[in-house]
């Protein structure tokens, strides 16, 4: 293996035709010598006798079985370590298996894992012989009643407190399976952190036959350090940059670190990759390296059909970071999962933002807050050198804490606890302790609100903004409503935390949904407080159909909508409450003055002029051959800033049309577009088109 190793997918010579037969883990690369296990393997589970295709949960079409409710199955299959990888030791490796696993080879024990989202791994050097042939088995457990195990959104029975956003359960081996030759002391962990903008921080843990004392050496192109472990087999140093290359989501620059355990053919050698960066709050700010920071966002659950919470190639990984950026986003908050780290890899190789946060369990109990817990040190340790990732997430809306964090001092605590547990874990990164709800200790302060009614949602989150209410209401079910709150305590501050929303969307079509992410995305851009927010969501799934995207990742009917022009870095921000969707103005529409605002997010000032045309109902965005109405002054935009408001005036309109509006700088380019559509309102809905006091 050399530092000059493509980054291309990694196939293992002969199972090119096998699933998921790229190497698993890109981003810690010993694709040198590995031997792929997916495939077909047998399986056993109450009565059934057949085969299955591993990675794929047996619930999903995938995998041959798609049997759901099954709460143990047994898999096997003959496995042959390459006879030249004698002399090293040879490591079997888990993307994922919910929920607890107990793996042997030969009939001996090897070992057991516990946590359905995790990656684990077990040396089995002393349970193979090189070119002979041996029998892996590995039974799993996956519990029908998942409530006090970390499951996100799997359904269970008994049915969860949020059955109704839940979907098909993921159980069994549902990620990679693969053997790695290794040094004989080797590598196990590789920490990278880039926050010192100037160097890499690398922290190693070695396993195998010499852990203490041993030399390991960590390089890049022209720069060796070298680090001599412990007694525990610990070790740590610095790599210097001379000219470091920051990694943001404008340059994602990628540094691949080779890790070096001993000398000669056997040495153990892996190529960690990370960049520098550095994400942090200031007062009311995110910054990235310096700069603020405005996270656009769209929530991915990460299912797909037929293969569930498995991707089905690693192209539908790729293809799904492409897809959030061409809508506008730059950021993914990747839903009460640990995505496959070919996904992560690729938002740090392309420059995607990413919200991180394992599953949660659904009713509390001391027990479900250990489990919960517990997968804390494998999330840091598997994904916590990846640049893209800069916020972790915890709990979700205080699932698992019975959705009482105010009400009880034991879930407050449980909460406390996670954040103080994650920080130990890792101090590179905002926390957030509770998504969406009553926070007790966060870096953040997040909120998930979904409300139909536009004029509502504008005035709830301008009170939001200038913290005149704290409170907002969240259907917890058709007849229960409850109001929440920022804060789950007095004493958490009320000012100098960053605010977003990290949850909304409304609508039962598709073009009332695109209408809602118009009309709320830009009251969210109004109020320069906030630090982003963070739409829901990328895709449906199953019998959820909120998603910009069906669930196979089609577009829907926008209705002429663009998501990309509602989140880009610059916007207008409209001073009016549309009527309804497809209907912003209600016909006939007499002339008025439209107050225009541009929320811009660039890195220096524009100088704008806004123009405005009618065409006919349903005409794309460069339908306009030339303006019917051209502001009167140049509008001044400042970074991060609302911008003061030029009148527009909006000529009459008696019969259905589209009115175009776009701003160009000094260069002539167009740099915000945005529009509204003028058809008759039925009665008694039908009311005149409301403009806000002009500001």
């Amino acid at each position: 293996m050399s530092l000059s190793t493509t980054e291309s997918t990694l196939v293992a010579p002969g199972t090119e035709s096998v699933p998921r037969p790229e190497y698993p883990r890109p981003d810690r690369d010993r694709s040198e010598r590995w031997v792929n296990l997916n495939g077909s393997w047998d399986f056993e589970a109450e009565g059934i006798r057949s085969l299955i295709t591993v990675p794929f949960a047996w619930e999903s079409a995938a995998s041959g079985v798609r049997r759901t409710w099954l709460e143990r199955g047994v898999y096997r299959r003959q496995v042959v370590v390459p006879a030249e990888w004698g002399g090293r030791r040879v490591v079997l490796s888990f993307g994922a298996v919910h929920h607890r696993a107990v793996v042997r080879i030969d009939g001996s024990l090897v070992g057991e894992h516990v946590g359905g989202y995790e990656s684990f791994e077990f040396d089995v050097t002393d349970f193979v012989v090189p070119g002979v042939a041996s029998e892996l088995i590995v039974e799993v457990d996956a519990p029908a009643d998942k409530r006090a195990i970390a499951h996100g959104k799997q359904r269970s029975i008994p049915r969860d407190d949020y059955d109704g956003v839940s979907f098909t359960p993921t159980s069994g081996i549902w990620q990679s399976v693969w053997l790695e030759a290794r040094g004989r002391t080797y590598a196990r962990a590789v920490s990278l952190r880039g926050d010192s903008l100037t160097g890499i921080d690398v922290a190693v843990s070695l396993a195998g036959d010499l852990v203490a004392g041993t030399v390991v050496r960590a390089q890049l192109p022209g720069s060796v350090v070298e680090m001599t472990t412990d007694a525990a087999g610990q070790a740590s140093a610095r790599i210097e940059i001379a000219e470091p290359r920051l990694w943001s989501p404008a340059d994602p620059h990628l540094y691949r670190v080779e890790i070096v355990v001993g000398g000669g053919d056997t040495a153990d050698r892996v190529i960690a990759t990370t960049g520098l960066r550095r994400i942090e709050t200031r007062g009311e700010e995110l910054v990235l390296n310096g700069s603020r920071l405005y996270v656009r966002g769209v929530l991915d659950q990460g299912y797909w059909p037929d293969t569930g919470l498995t991707a089905p190639d690693a192209e539908a990984l790729h293809r799904d970071i492409a897809l959030s950026r061409e809508l506008g986003y730059n950021l993914v908050r990747k839903h009460l999962k640990f995505e496959d780290p070919i996904w992560l890899h690729e938002a740090d190789r392309t420059g995607m933002l990413v919200w991180a946060e394992p599953a949660c369990p659904s009713r509390f109990s001391d027990a479900a807050a250990d489990a919960f817990e517990a997968q804390l040190p494998a999330m840091v340790e598997r994904d916590g050198n990846h640049p893209s990732i800069i916020i972790w997430g915890l709990y979700n809306e205080e699932w698992g804490l019975d959705w009482d964090i105010p009400g009880s001092a034991s879930r407050t605590e449980a909460a406390e606890r996670a954040y103080d547990l994650l920080r130990a874990l890792d101090d590179s990164r905002p926390i957030v302790e509770n998504s969406g709800w009553a926070h007790v200790k966060s870096d953040l302060v997040d909120w998930h609100y979904y409300e139909p009614d536009i004029a509502t949602w504008k005035q709830v989150v301008a009170d939001l903004a200038d913290g005149t209410r704290e409170e907002f209401p969240v259907r917890l079910g058709p007849d229960f409503t409850v109001d929440k709150s920022f804060y789950g305590s007095s004493s958490f501050p009320r000012t100098g935390v960053p605010i977003l929303n990290s949850e909304y969307g409304e609508g039962f079509t598709s073009l009332e949904r695109a209408w809602h992410l118009r009309w709320e995305t830009q009251e969210l851009r109004r109020h320069d407080r906030y630090s982003g927010y963070v739409y829901t969501e990328f895709s449906d799934v199953e019998h959820e159909c909120a998603g910009l995207l069906t669930e196979d990742r089609r577009t829907k009917d926008w209705g002429g909508c663009d998501p990309a022009d509602v989140n880009a870095d610059t916007v207008f921000v409209l001073d009016l409450v549309p009527e309804r969707a497809g209907a912003d103005l209600a016909l006939p529409v007499a002339g008025f003055e439209l107050g225009v605002h541009v929320s811009h997010h660039g890195d220096a000032p524009l100088s704008l002029s806004i123009h405005g045309a009618w065409v006919s109902a349903g005409s794309p965005m460069d339908a306009a051959r030339a303006a019917d109405v051209v502001s009167t002054s140049r509008l001044d935009v400042k970074p991060f800033e609302l911008s003061g408001a030029v009148r527009l005036d909006v000529p009459s309109r008696v019969g259905a049309g589209r009115f175009l509006i776009w701003a160009t700088d000094v260069d002539e380019t167009v740099v915000a577009r945005a529009y509204l559509d003028a058809a008759e309102v039925e009665a008694p809905n039908r009311r005149g088109a409301r403009t806000d006091e002009f500001a």
